[in-house]
């Protein structure tokens, strides 16, 4: 079973920085995409930005410029450096992963960002 593991999270002041890690079970090249989501309480679960499997990166509108998304194969770690956080990117980060070889999905467990203002 594949397992996602996050790390890096906790209490920032808004303009502040943090640094979040996915670490698979597997390496992430067995994976079509690995994104980043979050869920703030009482909203939905949205993507925060994605890398596929040949490196194209996408991101949410409301984090481009701030966010990136980047990936380190050797370490089967994928990271989400948040730069000049807001009290909006309030939320559980979760790590996503897509099987480039079957239609199963994997989730992390999720870590928690708050940012104070």
């Amino acid at each position: 079973q594949v397992q996602l593991v996050e790390s890096g999270g906790g209490l920032v002041q808004a303009g502040g920085s943090l640094r979040l890690s996915c670490a698979a079970s597997t390496s992430i090249f067995d994976f079509a995409a690995m994104g980043w989501y979050r869920q703030a309480p009482g909203k939905q679960r949205e993507l925060v930005a994605s890398i596929r499997f040949g490196g194209s990166r996408n991101y949410a509108d409301s984090v481009k410029g701030r966010f990136t998304a980047s990936r380190d194969n050797a370490k089967n770690t994928v990271y989400l450096q948040m730069n000049s956080l807001k009290p909006e990117d309030t939320a559980v980060y979760y790590c996503n992963a897509d099987s480039r070889f079957s239609d199963a999905n994997y989730w992390g467990q999720g870590t928690q960002v708050t940012v104070s203002s």
